[in-house]
């Protein structure tokens, strides 16, 4: 059974407004009327926050100072001002209060790896199974009410077992509320029926037809019921009650494989941080050998006292879980991560989670290198210094035009079955990024291997030689009326007087007047 916690700010975009602007003797005149300063806005007069809606102006936000006076959002500036002349307004800011619902969403990770926006006011946590870290749900959720009261963000929370029942208990029950599981329905059916997020259409009839609580639409029999509020309705009773699963986009991917540790100081030396990386990472891959399971990817969050969270990612090869490695891989990091005031929780998450098998020892005790024990340490820290898209390897892929002949793969991923390559026409080691055109070419017959060519300016002498391969061009793939005889390249395996050895193409047929054969340099063998 699942527990969520809902959170919602009454006076979301107000709060925001006034922790934006941290020093009263610095007011925004672009926000703040003439005539009118911080003090006065954070003093006992009413405050609005105004927005433009269809070429009116509207109040957008109120404190409680002015919803005592009867004002709403959504209310006329025009008639609000006459209704409460001493009323204080500034412009509203929702791309900054968005934003920073968003910092706050990932603020909570601390609480829970899954936390999902309800812009634009509130917030869920999926805190089922983690309110063991605090001693119950109460605690976590005392803990959790502090912290944000703390830095100026008054919120309404409760938990219950759906997003429907949490947010219903939040903006309409009592704050902190906890249902019991499977116990929700006693403590909603007390509360107005818009606490089930009906649609304004609906909550009007409601309202109507003089159904005052939600335990009078629980009592109604379910076909009348959705015969007469229609089955959104219906649909949204039946989430708040747990009869039908609700889905939240969680701003991270929800994981399981998940670790916290909590400080009782806060911490800020690199020696500290680097400790409690492998202190965390030890607990969490404690949790995936005890599950035969290893991850392809970590995510550390080192959490300020401030509120921020800095992360940080790292990728492994192969899946794996052995947390001396991993904290090398964060080692180099750390020194990007900036402590403020301190840190006072690390958590740690694991992605790309799939299992794999122990490594049985021999009986004379003798073990051989494992690809885990060689080359996939070396690999994981290029690949995290350097960057995935940098370190690669190339593998077959079934084309004859060297050019498509390969494709980028991971450098420890499985090669593709039923393909291999081709002994018996062997590739350079390397190719050039585009084939570089070379002069002075001499042949004794036109499909005699070079005897000479200049590249770059050095005049390359032929001892050895081998070909000509002749490959076309993947006709079948175009317009037939497309294909050219400039497209055939017959390639040449040549060695020089001093060993080195290249890979030329002559591309094009003797004979056509129209395309006069051209001499290419494409790769150098190693």
């Amino acid at each position: 059974m699942s527990r969520i916690l809902c959170a919602w700010s009454p006076n979301w975009a107000i709060a925001n407004w006034r922790r934006r602007r941290p020093s009263p003797g610095s007011p925004d005149p672009s926000t703040v009327p003439a005539g009118n300063t911080l003090g006065e806005v954070r003093g006992h007069a009413p405050f609005a926050l105004l927005e433009t809606v269809r070429a009116v102006r509207r109040l957008a936000a109120v404190d409680a100072k002015a919803a005592a006076y009867g004002l709403r959002p959504g209310q006329k500036a025009a008639d609000a001002m006459a209704l409460v002349p001493e009323l204080i307004t500034a412009e509203a800011e929702p791309e900054a209060d968005a934003a920073a619902l968003t910092t706050l969403v990932d603020w909570c990770v601390r609480f829970s790896p899954a936390v999902a926006a309800d812009a634009p006011d509130g917030f869920f946590l999926d805190v089922t199974g983690v309110d063991h870290l605090w001693n119950g749900e109460a605690q976590m959720l005392a803990d959790f009410r502090s912290r944000l009261i703390a830095n100026g963000l008054p919120f309404r929370c409760a938990i219950a077992d759906t997003p429907g029942a949490a947010w219903a208990l939040a903006h309409f029950g009592e704050d902190g509320a906890i249902a019991p599981p499977g116990g929700q329905g006693p403590l909603l059916a007390p509360l107005p029926p818009a606490a089930l997020r009906l649609e304004a259409e609906t909550w009007a009839q409601v309202e109507r037809l003089g159904l005052r609580q939600v335990g009078q639409l629980m009592a109604m029999p379910r076909a009348p019921f959705g015969r007469r509020f229609g089955r959104a309705a219906l649909t949204r009773l039946d989430q708040a009650l747990g009869r039908e699963g609700e889905a939240l986009t969680f701003r991270r991917p929800p994981t399981p494989w998940f670790a916290r540790l909590a400080f009782a100081e806060p911490i800020s030396a690199p020696e500290d941080m680097a400790r409690v990386t492998f202190d965390v990472a030890t607990r969490l891959c404690a949790r995936l050998e005890i599950e035969g399971q290893g991850a392809r990817r970590f995510e550390v969050c080192f959490h300020r006292l401030d509120g921020k969270a800095l992360p940080l990612a790292i990728g492994l090869s192969l899946p794996g879980r052995d947390a001396a490695r991993m904290a090398k891989l964060f080692a180099p990091r750390l020194e990007t991560i900036d402590p403020g005031f301190g840190i006072e929780v690390v958590t740690i998450a694991a992605h790309g989670v799939e299992p794999i098998s122990g490594r049985q020892a021999r009986l004379d005790n003798a073990r051989e290198a494992t690809v885990e024990e060689g080359l996939a340490p070396l690999v994981d820290r290029l690949v995290n210094r350097l960057g995935a898209e940098r370190v690669w390897r190339p593998v077959p892929v079934e084309s004859h035009v060297p050019e498509l002949a390969t494709r980028r793969a991971r450098p420890l991923a499985p090669p593709p079955e039923a393909q291999a390559w081709n002994r018996q026409t062997p590739r350079p080691a390397r190719l050039l990024r585009r084939p570089e055109p070379v002069e002075a070419v001499m042949a004794l017959t036109p499909d005699d291997p070079p005897t000479q060519f200049r590249w770059r300016g050095q005049l390359h002498r032929i001892r050895r030689a081998e070909g000509p391969e002749r490959i076309g061009e993947e006709w079948w793939k175009g317009p037939i009326e497309n294909v050219r005889t400039d497209h055939v390249r017959d390639y040449y395996r040549v060695e020089d007087e001093a060993g080195a050895r290249f890979w030329l193409f002559r591309a094009g047929l003797y004979g056509d007047p129209a395309t006069p054969p051209q001499w290419w340099l494409h790769g150098l063998f190693g």
